[in-house]
């Protein structure tokens, strides 16, 4: 082991390597001005040699005696962290219940971790450009001509396009250098995400619009919260189709006059590319940075170098964004910020939207939420006054909201005496918009093309062999999928229990909807089909959207993806199939989620010129949720679920903490729920209230058996220190994991 000097600076390093706590070490004096917190360091550990983050500057060494280990090497130059970002690691860690080492990988991309440099290519110019090299006609033509390229060139240019203009080979340049006649040097390749995106005329001007006097009273109103240069949280409540991106975009500017830097959160991959060609369009001069989990290692890694070495001053992206580490960090904006997409379902387990509140404190800085639907989450701490509000109460350029017919399915089947799938109105409608050339999205929140395979003869369902659901039938390749792990087989021909062959294929989904359309409209319609069963491609997904923005597609059929903040001004129809799907759902959120679904979905429509209208299919059509959507009436629905979570103290009255058991041995998992409950029992945890054990709704996935609590606390803190310490005193079978969800949004 290397001693340290006794004039070495002692630092503690957070080891990432199964190790939660730091460890100090040494540093040499000439690395004194070089590192500091957040720097990513090389490490001895043991036997091993591990990565870690300089977690805090000690000082001089204390005294001869103490034997620390240096660090074995500094990985950047500059610290792969801002220094809030070791603030909130801490602080996700206690929160959530996680290690900070999760925290930490998920903070920093793997590609940086693993010290992938950029992209480079080679660069070539005349040493010396006045010199006359006509000698070489003759007996070297091929390099008189690279000469004469590279002398009608004002800067330098890449060897290949050099090879490509003079139809040359490498070796004419390797001669050429070898010569001294020609010089060469490197330059970094900027690999730029959705460069290609396409931007209509009117979004390219939208941002010269005049702003209304609503969007006006908002804009003061943030403005007024960035001058303080106090932490604020601003809730952006705007109908659909009210303008709130030009609102974010002036809070935008405001930010970036006062030298900060801007986070843009949105909450699905599929809405960035939209979102990052509007904010091109509107800050030309700015770097714009794109951050996301579908990004490639060397796209993730040239981000990161763009914002730590502080050429980007905005970034934009989905949940993992909001660990990118800018610096002068002055405003955080969440985009639909009710959408439970913000939750992290893997280890760390944190809500985007909320860590954004927290990283605003840690900055001194503003954050803003947006939605037309807000969570009652934020709606409360509106009410608390821990949250502004600023309204925005209707479209621009006074557009009206779509009509909205809600359409009784029961009527339907009783008038066709089967179980329709599209009614009359909708397909009526669908074909008006064809005759008109205008565009229409069918929405259904399924893939697949029937929802199960079915035995009429037994009953026999075909299941997941693994997971507690039906198999989903696909056209394409004609398998059987489950959509929770990924296992498929094909699609039998008759009963693997009665040997009967009078299978039915029972329900429907986007491919079902998707041919049936075809179907039902004219042959020259197009129809095209957007889940995530058809957006394996990598950029299919933005290509379909491109055309569908273009006019190339009529109508759109799709699941979520195209439910939200994506923006179509030639659309004047949306059919919302099956739209109690929702509430179905063993979850006391279910009416929350169906309510903003639909005015999600429904606002889609007439946001352009053309007044839009909605058709929503539903066999329970007095739904609360469903009856205030089509009213529109986000108090009503407010007022209404916000006094049933009370009675029972759901959240956002009381946090909730889901503490999920799974194994594979279905006994073993049973067992150790049961004498946690024993435990819990006993030991009495002031103001906790438990409810559990139960077999969760989906009892197994992916061979895991599971079984789950449900804890209601007004202090997450206190309750996670407290199940600690009993966690701790409980020794679990090696087979049996358990699991705890903070604030969960999946009850499944």
């Amino acid at each position: 082991m290397k001693e340290s000097n006794p004039n070495d600076f002692l630092i503690e390093v957070q080891p990432l390597g199964g190790f939660d706590k730091p460890l100090s070490y040494s540093i040499s004096k000439d690395l004194r001005h070089e590192i500091k917190v957040g720097s990513l360091v090389k490490i001895p550990l043991g036997a091993r040699k591990l990565l870690g983050i300089v977690w805090s500057l000690k000082g001089n060494k204390p005294n001869e005696t103490t034997q620390i280990r240096n660090i074995i090497s500094l990985i950047h130059k500059v610290p792969v962290l801002s220094p809030d970002l070791t603030n909130l690691a801490s602080w996700i860690a206690n929160y959530y219940a996680c290690s900070i080492e999760s925290c930490l990988e998920a903070m920093i991309p793997k590609a940086v971790r693993d010290g992938m440099q950029p992209k480079k290519r080679r660069l070539v110019r005349l040493a010396d450009s006045s010199k006359d090299y006509s000698q070489l006609t003759k007996r070297a033509p091929a390099q008189f001509s690279a000469i004469e390229f590279l002398r009608s060139q004002k800067e330098p240019v890449p060897s290949s396009t050099v090879l490509s203009k003079i139809k040359t080979s490498q070796n004419t340049i390797r001669s050429l250098v070898k010569k001294g006649i020609i010089l060469e040097s490197e330059e970094n390749i900027d690999r730029v995400v959705y460069e290609d995106e396409y931007l209509d005329a009117n979004e390219q001007i939208v941002h010269n619009l005049q702003l209304t006097s609503e969007q006006k009273k908002a804009v003061s109103e943030i403005n007024e919260d960035l001058e303080s240069r106090q932490f604020k949280t601003r809730l952006l409540c705007g109908v659909t189709g009210s303008g709130k991106t030009e609102v974010y975009f002036e809070a935008m500017q405001m930010a970036l006059n006062q030298g900060g830097t801007i986070l843009f959160l949105v909450p699905e991959v599929a809405l960035a590319p939209q979102t990052v060609s509007r904010i091109r369009s509107r800050f030309k001069n700015e770097k714009i940075v794109v951050w996301h989990s579908h990004l490639a290692s060397g796209e993730r890694a040239d981000a990161w170098r763009s914002i730590i070495n502080e050429e980007s001053k905005i970034v934009v992206g989905a949940r993992s964004a909001i660990f990118a580490p800018l610096p002068k960090l002055r405003l955080l904006i969440v985009d639909e910020e009710h959408e439970a997409a913000y939750k992290q379902e893997d280890n760390p387990r944190y809500h985007a939207r909320d860590i954004a509140v927290v990283r605003a404190k840690l900055n001194d800085a503003t954050c803003l939420l947006g939605s037309a639907t807000p969570s009652l989450e934020s709606a409360l701490n509106v009410q608390k006054e821990k949250y502004q509000t600023s309204k925005l109460s209707k479209r621009v350029d006074n557009r009206e909201l779509p009509l909205i017919h809600l359409v009784d399915m029961r009527r339907e089947a009783d008038k066709t005496k089967v179980l329709p799938i599209l009614s009359q109105q909708l397909v009526e409608a669908l074909r008006d918009r064809i005759s008109n050339k205008e565009q229409s999205i069918l929405f259904l929140n399924r893939r697949g093309f029937n929802t199960t395979m079915l035995c009429p003869e037994c009953g026999h369902v075909e299941s997941c062999k693994d997971c507690s659901i039906a198999l989903t039938y696909h056209r394409t390749d004609g398998y059987l999928r489950c959509h929770l792990c990924g296992y498929r087989k094909p699609a039998p021909n008759r009963c693997k229990k009665c040997n009967s062959f009078d299978l039915k294929k029972k329900g429907h989904g986007t491919q079902r909807i998707e041919d049936i359309v075809i179907g039902l409209l004219p042959k020259h319609a197009s129809v095209r089909r957007v889940d995530a069963d058809m957006m394996t491609k990598k950029n299919l997904f933005r290509e379909t959207l491109s055309d569908f923005r273009k006019g190339k597609i009529d109508v759109l059929v799709g699941t979520q993806m195209i439910a939200k903040g994506l923006d179509f001004p030639k659309v004047t129809l949306v059919g919302v199939i099956d739209a109690d799907l929702p509430l179905r759902m063993e979850d006391f959120r279910a009416s929350e989620r169906a309510f903003q679904m639909l005015v999600q979905v429904s606002g889609r429509a007439g946001r352009g010129n053309r007044a839009g209208e909605v058709f929503i299919q539903t066999y329970a059509p007095h739904s609360p949720s469903i009856q205030f959507a089509r009213k529109s009436d986000l108090k009503g629905f407010t007022e209404d679920e916000m006094d049933m979570r009370k009675e029972f103290g759901y959240p956002p009255y009381q946090h909730l903490i889901r503490h999920l058991f799974r194994s594979r041995s279905e006994s073993k998992v049973e067992y150790y729920a049961n004498e946690w409950a024993k435990i819990l029992e006993n030991k009495n945890i002031a103001g906790l209230k438990i409810k559990g054990p139960a077999p969760a709704p989906l009892e197994k996935i992916k061979g895991y058996y599971r079984f789950h609590f449900f804890y209601f606390t007004a202090s997450v803190k206190k309750t996670i220190k407290n199940l600690g310490l009993i966690r701790s005193e409980f020794p679990l079978d090696p087979d049996v994991h358990d699991i705890l969800d903070v604030d969960a949004q999946q009850i499944g």
